[in-house]
This record gives structure tokens, C-alpha cells and sequence, in this order.
């Protein structure tokens, strides 16, 4: 009887070790894959062997705590996990050249994706969509869209250089870092529906971005080299840092009609087709400095009550008379506190400094616009650590 418990006890361990790992545990072929069908909880880091050819399904295992990573597999073309609900580490795949299928139907919660060389992958099989990570790194892929991702929230969202992503429809409430699209397709859709508050907000050479319930952006935000035509933010009230729109040659139209308080810079510039600078009607507070050069025929601020910085106007047409109406209102205790510099129908010669420019003295800084951060409440952010602790308990 004895000989019989010490085997049950012998096979109980095997099967125990077999479900962790206290360094990594390295899959090469299918088998290895098979192993772990016993395990509904796999504890440690699993990486796919660089040399590994054949196609990769993890059995039965629900749960990952630790990393899953193949990085420079060369010949792996299918990896999925029928039944991993969360990963509480990295899910990693870096220069995986020939994956075109990536299965994992269950999936809900990741700490962190990073999927960077992926040429081949088209599309994803995640039915139960993951709706939970704090990071996702997305680049150089050859994904159509993220359908089977679908966050609530995420401290960083980076998606660049996807050439073939034309659609970005997530349902997320907040961005506690940064969200940024740079590169992807040029027919590109972003839509952010449930976005209410951002800390940083960067859209680069993407041709449609959809911001409808927008209300805070703690940090930056800014349009580089974009092809898109109109920006609307009717729900935006502050942005806490730079506001920048740049090279933008197809925008003509700008409207946000609430918004009051930008704590940074503002900078508009080579945006060819906005005639007119009119979509800020509530605008009262800038912090740094205010940068506007273009084509327009009028600036119309008509909230302006408080100019931190410089103020900086050029424009290839006749505002001679915007001009006068600014001047009139520059100085140390007057609305716009910093240098003053409005150029009306500027002449190449003048390099920025003649040809029809009224000038005043004063101190300011400038702001060019980048990115920066955001404070969240705690009641907001319990987000991922809330839930994978919820979920690992019932685990």
C-alpha cells in the first residue's frame, strides 16, 4: 500500500513541476506544448525556442503568471493557447517573421502586448477580446485592425508603423500615460468613442481620428503630419500641457467649442487650408506661449482673458487689422503678458521680422508642443490590479 501512495505522491509532484518553472520554460515542438495539458495554471515565463517549426497550441493551462515571449522565431507559423484567460506578464512576440495565426479565444487580461516584426500576421483569433492591460506596443505589422482587442483602459497605447491598419475602434474611458498613433495605414479610421480623459494624446500621418466624448487631456496633445480634414472635440474643456497642430496640409476645419484652459503652448502652423482661426470660441487661458502662423484672414479669440507667454501671429494675408486688436491688449498687466510679434502678409525678405509686423516688449517663453502626463483617481485606476487580482482569486 505504501509503495502505492509514495507513487501517487511521486506523479503528484511531477505533474506540480511540471505546471512551473523557476527560471523559463522553453517549448521547441508541439510536444513540449502538450505537456503542460494537465496544468490550469502555469507559473513562470514560457518562451518558444527560436528553432521551433512546428505549429504551437497550449492545452488546457487557464492562467499564466509570468511572461509568454518568441522572439527571432524564423519558422513558427501558428501559436494559441485554447483556454489562457490572463497572462500576468508580457505577451511578447518580436520578429516572429512567419506567424500568420494567432489564437487565443479566451483571452481577457495581459499586463503588457509588445508585438513588434510580425509581416505575415493579418488578423487576430481572440473571440473573448482582451479588455484588460496596462501596455500595448504595436509595430510593424502587417494587422488589418485590433478587432480582438478591446480595452476599457490602458496606461499606453503606441501603434506605429502598420501599414496595413485601417481600422482602430476601441471603447476606452481613459489613457493614464500616452496614446499614440504614428504611421499606420493610409486610409486609417480612429475611433475612440468612450474617451473622456488622456494624458497624452499624439496622432501622426493617421487620415481620421474620432474624439467625440473628449474632455481632459492632463498633459499633451497634438495632429503631426495628418491627413485628416476636420478636427472636432466638442466635449473638451482643458488641456494641461501643449496644444500643437502641425503640418497638416489637408485641415480646414477646427472647432472646439469648450475649450477654455490651455496650461502649455499652443502652436498652429503649415495647416495650408485653415482660412480662418475661429473653432475657439471659449478659449481664455493659455500658460505659454501662443504661436500661430498660416494662410488665415482672421484670428478670432473672443474669450481671450490671459496670455502667459509670447504671442506670435504671421500670416500670408491681410490681418493688419487682428493685429492692431492684440497689440492693444499687450502687456505686463494686461491680457497677453509676454512678447508680442504679429506679422500681416510677411515678405520672404522680412525672415519672419518686417513686412507689415507690429511688435511689443515684454517677457514670455515659447512652446513648441510635445507630449507629457496625467494624474488619475484612484477609484478610476483600480483597473488592472483590481481586476487580475479579482480574477487570479477565483483561479
Amino acid at each position: 500500500m505504501q509503495k502505492y501512495i509514495l507513487a501517487a505522491l511521486a506523479a503528484a509532484g511531477s505533474a506540480y513541476a511540471a505546471c512551473s518553472a523557476s527560471a523559463t520554460l522553453t517549448i521547441s515542438n508541439a510536444a513540449d506544448a502538450s505537456a503542460l495539458a494537465s496544468c490550469k495554471t502555469f507559473t513562470g515565463n514560457i518562451a518558444i525556442a527560436t528553432d521551433t517549426v512546428d505549429p504551437i497550441n497550449i492545452p488546457s493551462v487557464r492562467t499564466i503568471r509570468g511572461d509568454l515571449i518568441a522572439n527571432n522565431v524564423s519558422t513558427m507559423n501558428q501559436l494559441g493557447a485554447d483556454s489562457v484567460e490572463i497572462i500576468t506578464g508580457t505577451f511578447g512576440l518580436n520578429d516572429v517573421q512567419t506567424l500568420s495565426v494567432l489564437s487565443f479565444p479566451k483571452l481577457t487580461a495581459v499586463e503588457s502586448i509588445i508585438w513588434q516584426g510580425l509581416p505575415n500576421l493579418n488578423g487576430l483569433n481572440f473571440d473573448a477580446s482582451v479588455q484588460q492591460a496596462s501596455r500595448v506596443d504595436i509595430q510593424n505589422t502587417f494587422l488589418a485592425s485590433l478587432k480582438g482587442i478591446n480595452l476599457k483602459m490602458v496606461d499606453e497605447l503606441y501603434l506605429a508603423n502598420n501599414g496595413m491598419l485601417q481600422e482602430v475602434d476601441l471603447q476606452l474611458g481613459n489613457v493614464s500615460h500616452a496614446l499614440t498613433l504614428d504611421n499606420n495605414g493610409d486610409r486609417l479610421q480612429a475611433s475612440f468613442p468612450n474617451l473622456i480623459w488622456a494624458y497624452n494624446l499624439t496622432f501622426r500621418t493617421a487620415p481620421s481620428v474620432s474624439l467625440p466624448s473628449l474632455k481632459y487631456v492632463n498633459g499633451s496633445m497634438g495632429f503631426y503630419e495628418t491627413a485628416v480634414s476636420e478636427i472636432f472635440a466638442a466635449n473638451l474643456t482643458r488641456v494641461g500641457g501643449s496644444f500643437s497642430l502641425e503640418d497638416n496640409p489637408e485641415l480646414f476645419n477646427l472647432s472646439f467649442p469648450l475649450l477654455q484652459t490651455i496650461d502649455g503652448g499652443f502652436r498652429l502652423a503649415e495647416n495650408p487650408k485653415v482660412a480662418d482661426l475661429t473653432g475657439f470660441p471659449a478659449l481664455k487661458n493659455i500658460g505659454g506661449a501662443f504661436n500661430v502662423s498660416g494662410e488665415f484672414e482672421s484670428v478670432a479669440l473672443p474669450s481671450l482673458g490671459d496670455v502667459r507667454g509670447a504671442f506670435y501671429i504671421a500670416s500670408t494675408e491681410d490681418i493688419k487689422s487682428e493685429c492692431d486688436k492684440y497689440k492693444s491688449v499687450n502687456g505686463p498687466n494686461k491680457i497677453i503678458k509676454g512678447k508680442f510679434t504679429c506679422e500681416s502678409k510677411p515678405t520672404a525678405s522680412s525672415g519672419g521680422g518686417s513686412g507689415g509686423s507690429s511688435t511689443g516688449s515684454g517677457s514670455g517663453t515659447t512652446s513648441s508642443g510635445s507630449a507629457a502626463l496625467l494624474d488619475v483617481s484612484s477609484t478610476a485606476m483600480m483597473g488592472w490590479t483590481g481586476f487580475l487580482a479579482a480574477m487570479l482569486g477565483l483561479l
